[in-house]
């Protein structure tokens, strides 16, 4: 065989192992940095760390070992940071994960103060952030971002879920009792809205600050008003403070209805059912639902002590969404990714047929709860029953009214 065969060969030989290998690097994808780096940013430490937090925390790490470990032949990286329930703490944390740590994506965000300035910090630095924590409509609306993700609920949700039948079942005067940063005033605002177009009427309003202890003028000027439900436009530690002097000060006994529009297990634990019973409020999971939702629940309490909020379980979702999308795209480039996790249907635990939405807003069903009588709970966490179930495109502000500037109008 000549010299001229001999180089041919060698050269088919070469060809061939590289087609042989085309798909192999083709299936591998292209990771940056070598590693797929997450970030779980949230109030681990103040009035809302309950809800969010360490959970948060648990279960992304639950997501990340369901999934293998590794997506694309790279590893995957959990970080998390305390924001403190301060825009820049917020901001800082992650401009310094996005420069210098190289996370790809946010989940969490902590609360809508920090999520607004966080959004578009992830679009100028061209990564991700999923908010699975705050409930501002404005991260789909005015403020919304092709690379940002509202995924667990907004206050419009809230709001609609649980005023609608209060309203329609005589509850028709309100006073609001709002935290005074931008979570409550979103609250309040599609909560009063909503009060408005049902027929109702808004008696006044007072802002509180986050974190404040006593609510005792407030709810003196709530009694005065003439109301007949106090809207608690608060969450964690200052939903329950309010609900718990609510009844120190007898106001149910007066015929005053408290509405929590952002209430989680947690909080209806801490209240007790005592307090509690009856309460009504807007979610979009509970962990006794049905078999799927107690089996998440089982595994995350053996870890976390107790069950998941739905914040804490929707982090699950968020996380194995994502990394669904780094290995169906072939990178951990994040508009690629993003356009795979806009085209892919969600379906999980908590999840049926849910999609996100041109907005940014995930669609998908939210619950309407009420809290259990003390005798009828079996057990510590058996705390809450579905009254009723919101349709995902009910649920949610139609697109034809959206304020944000990524949805098509025809």
């Amino acid at each position: 065989m000549t010299m001229r065969h001999l180089t041919r060969r060698a050269a088919l030989a070469a060809g061939g192992l590289a087609a042989l290998a085309a798909p192999a690097l083709r299936a591998q994808g292209v990771v940056s940095d070598g590693v797929v780096k997450l970030g779980v940013l949230d109030d681990m430490s103040g009035v809302f760390a309950d809800q969010q937090g360490m959970g948060d925390v648990v279960s992304a790490r639950m997501a990340i070992e369901d999934f293998g470990g590794r997506v694309l032949g790279a590893s995957i990286e959990l970080i998390h940071g305390d924001l403190q329930n301060r825009a820049d703490v917020g901001l800082a944390i992650a401009r310094r994960w996005y420069d210098q740590d190289k996370v790809d994506a946010i989940f969490g965000v902590g609360n809508s103060a920090v999520a607004l300035a966080v959004q578009p910090l992830a679009q100028e630095k061209r990564r991700i952030a999923v908010a699975t924590a705050p409930g501002t409509t404005e991260l789909t609306g005015k403020a919304c971002a092709p690379l940002g993700v509202q995924w667990t609920y907004d206050n419009y949700a809230l709001a609609k879920g649980t005023v609608t039948p209060l309203v329609r079942g005589g509850g028709r005067k309100w006073f609001f009792i709002t935290s005074d940063y931008a979570f409550g005033h979103s609250l309040e605002q599609n909560a009063a809205d909503l009060v408005r177009r049902l027929g109702g009427e808004v008696a006044g309003a007072v802002r509180a600050p986050l974190g404040e202890t006593d609510y005792s003028s407030h709810l003196l000027r709530a009694a005065a008003s003439g109301a007949n439900v106090v809207g608690i436009a608060a969450a964690g530690l200052d939903l329950v403070n309010i609900v718990k002097q609510m009844g120190e000060f007898g106001l149910a006994r007066r015929g005053i209805q408290p509405a929590a529009l952002l209430c989680l297990l947690t909080n209806v634990r801490a209240m007790g059912l005592q307090t509690a019973q009856g309460l009504v409020f807007t979610e979009a999971y509970y962990w006794d639902q049905n078999d799927e939702t107690r089996a998440f629940a089982r595994r995350f309490e053996a870890i976390h002590g107790r069950p998941p909020t739905m914040m804490q379980a929707s982090v699950w979702g968020a996380v194995t969404h994502y990394l669904n999308a780094i290995r169906d795209a072939g990178t951990d480039a994040a508009e690629p990714v993003m356009a795979r996790m806009r085209a892919t249907p969600i379906n999980d635990f908590m999840t049926r047929n849910g999609r996100i939405r041109e907005d940014g807003r995930v669609i998908r069903d939210m619950y309407l709860l009420r809290a259990k009588r003390p005798q009828d709970s079996r057990s510590e966490w058996d705390l809450l029953e579905v009254a009723g179930t919101i349709p995902g495109e009910e649920a949610y502000r139609p697109l034809a009214e959206s304020e944000c500037p990524l949805v098509r109008r025809t």
